[in-house]
């Protein structure tokens, strides 16, 4: 008899290549309750998409699920016996299980209305005739909140933003009544307030239907809100499950201490020391055959090389941890790591004198239309922009998808020329420079991109790309000086040097940022422009990459503008914050003060939508939830842009734009509340 909605017994997946298997997933058991939320988390490569994949059938060849049993209530048989492309298994995937995924692009057909790839899945699953099926549709987009979703049945995957393409995907997974929702990494690349809207949708969806969800995540933020129990996953297997208030209060498994160290918070302390966990996550065709966190672990004993990999064992009441450690030996280890001296925060000497000063920068982009391709407007991607940056100082820039941050940098960067203002580096204007004035002003201004694979040429070697701008700026007399550079740079950013004949795919992605970082500071720059430099990197690896940055910058008296749409990193790392609100800046203050009292309500916003990893500290945040969508740039609403979705708009705020003024203490907002 099952006691469970969905039950996942010793589940095991392979990969066979050129002879080997390797070993993805290695005895996972999970269950799932009618209209719970579970969330399972761990590092890439830890096993937990192909888990959810495996349940499914759908791990593609050279991948292969070579045992276990899945359960489902209501059906007798482990569905793991039909085949994959059985029609049992296809009445169940999409009708019973849906899945949601990270990239809703990839997932919704481009060439066929969203209207359409609804009702088609309604007909399929729930055998609806196609008026019945279209008026479903219709409800399942407004339960998941699109506006005017009659007129939008017709309109098609692009004309929706990122947000709304992923609201689209939860509306098709729930249209056909699913008993279980698998959400895989579903508001990844999406901002802070549209991944907070999502997730309590898919919360209150969940709740009125009793649909249970699992999520699978690396954020341990929106497991503390939003998860009741919680299975961490490392190597293929899982090492630790519980529910959510006692994972976080009380881990017992190395690796989930180690996790939860690692991550920033919003609640931290301003000089917290973040501690990466050492090393880099396990190849999965490395595994070794005793406990796969043992080169990575603080807490190891010899003994836990000469057993085997541990199984869940009980850790206290309805609590499991994969460890060979008692209690008292991992308690006593504790306690020695807390007496080790703890490593300090680097001195950060921020000079008076300007490294930049933007005053007033504007910049368009022209609307063709028609066969003749006319000009009919202007997207104004930033509109009247100012600030300073002093030598040594880290500015955060923080701000929606589309708000220009990114073309503010390429700006600066001069990538792009403005329509209007100047860019002061180190005293002089830059932003009128043709390309040849700008060729002295190239070294001293660096980049670190946000994916480190894309780029990295893959036909150059790591040593090749770190030392590339050497050679183009003349900073090396001959292949002597050139050589011990590339060496520097490398252990400059802890690399080790024998590394650079390697190809970029050759490295993890950790390790490819590193090289990025050593790239950016090779021309020894004066200003380093950080283009969301953590954000698809695991947490125990943006934790060494944070730490890296604030020792180049503490070493080297390097400048950094640090966008970013993780609040908690960016507090972090930086001196001062600006907001942008859709090419504008709304707020500027330093770093605690926008903090501990933020003034604009976009900004209140932004850090309440914001999960902090503490279940218990959760529960007593108050939520600050915005309306609709960011509109669109070329259809800036009149006024105050923000006015749409403020919850404390005035009249005023819809004829008016505001001006950044000083609220006093060096803290400036564009709000008519603070005149």
């Amino acid at each position: 008899m099952m006691n469970h909605l969905l039950e996942v017994k010793d589940i095991r997946t392979s990969f066979f290549i050129e002879g080997k298997e390797i070993k993805a997933v290695d005895g996972v058991s999970l269950y799932l309750n009618p209209g719970e939320i579970i969330g399972i988390v761990g590092e890439s490569g830890s096993g937990k998409s192909v888990t959810m994949l495996s349940v499914l059938q759908l791990v593609a060849s050279p991948g292969k699920v070579i045992g276990g049993e899945v359960y489902l209530e209501g059906i007798d048989h482990n569905l793991l016996q039909y085949g994959a492309q059985s029609p049992e298994m296809r009445n169940i995937r999409g009708g019973k299980i849906s899945m949601i995924f990270q990239e809703p692009m990839t997932s919704l057909n481009p060439v066929l209305t969203i209207g359409y790839q609804i009702q088609e899945n309604i007909m399929l699953h729930l055998k609806l005739d196609k008026e019945a099926a279209r008026k479903r549709t219709v409800e399942m987009l407004k339960m998941v909140n699109i506006p005017d979703a009659e007129a939008r049945f017709g309109y098609y995957p692009q004309q929706f933003s990122g947000g709304m393409r992923q609201r689209i995907m939860i509306a098709m997974a729930m249209s056909s009544n699913p008993t279980v929702l698998i959400a895989d990494e579903a508001t990844t690349a999406l901002d802070v307030t549209t991944q907070a809207q999502l997730l309590e949708t898919l919360r209150d969806v969940a709740k009125k239907t009793n649909t249970a969800v699992v999520l699978v995540t690396h954020n341990l933020g929106i497991v503390a809100r939003f998860a009741e129990r919680i299975y961490v996953m490392y190597s293929g297997n899982v090492v630790e499950t519980s529910d959510t208030k006692t994972i976080f209060k009380n881990p017992q498994h190395p690796y989930t201490r180690g996790l939860l160290k690692a991550i920033p918070r919003l609640d931290d302390a301003k000089d917290r020391i973040l501690l990466p966990i050492d090393g880099i996550p396990l190849n999965p065709a490395d595994r070794p055959q005793y406990c796969p966190f043992y080169s990575r672990c603080q807490y190891h004993k010899p003994f836990c090389q000469e057993r085997p990999i541990p199984k869940l064992g009980e850790a206290g009441p309805g609590h499991e941890a994969a460890c060979w450690l008692s209690q008292e030996e991992k308690d006593l280890r504790m306690a020695e790591l807390s007496h080790e001296t703890p490593k300090s925060a680097p001195s950060n000497a921020i000079k008076a004198e300007l490294c930049l000063e933007v005053n007033n920068v504007r910049k368009y982009f022209p609307i063709y239309a028609g066969m003749m391709r006319k000009k009919v407007g202007d997207v104004k991607a930033i509109e009247g922009i100012s600030f300073t940056v002093r030598k040594g100082e880290t500015l955060g820039i923080v701000g929606e998808s589309g708000c220009g941050k990114t073309t503010l940098a390429r700006c600066i960067m001069r990538v792009y020329r403005p329509e209007e203002g100047e860019i002061l580096f180190e005293g002089r204007d830059i932003a009128k420079l043709n390309d040849k004035q700008m060729a002295s002003y190239r070294p001293k201004i660096s980049m670190i991109f946000q994916d480190p694979f894309s780029s990295l040429d893959p036909r150059q070697t790591a040593g090749s790309v770190v030392g590339e701008s050497l050679l183009i700026h003349k900073l090396v007399k001959n292949q002597v000086e050139y050589d011990r550079r590339v060496d520097e740079l490398f252990r400059i950013v802890e690399l080790d040097p024998a590394l650079k004949d390697r190809m970029p795919h050759e490295f993890s992605g950790g390790q490819r940022q590193r090289i990025g970082i050593a790239r950016a500071i090779s021309c020894n720059p004066s200003l380093i422009i950080c283009d969301e430099p953590i954000s698809a990197l695991d947490v125990s690896i943006q934790a060494q990459i944070i730490n890296l940055l604030e020792d180049l910058k503490a070493k080297l008296g390097i400048s950094y503008l640090f966008i970013a749409h993780d609040l908690a990193v960016v507090k972090h790392i930086s001196d001062r914050i600006l907001v942008m609100y859709l090419g504008r800046v709304v707020e500027l203050a330093d770093c605690l003060d926008l903090y501990d009292h933020p003034l604009h309500p976009y900004t209140q916003a932004l850090l309440s939508a914001v999960p902090v990893a503490d279940p218990e500290v959760e529960e007593k945040r108050e939520r600050i939830l915005l309306a609709g969508e960011v509109p669109s740039i070329a259809n800036r609403p009149s006024g105050c842009a923000f006015h749409e979705r403020c919850p404390k708009a005035t009249e005023r705020c819809f004829r008016e734009v505001p001006q950044l003024k000083n609220a006093g203490n060096r803290h400036h907002v564009a709000c008519f509340l603070y005149e």
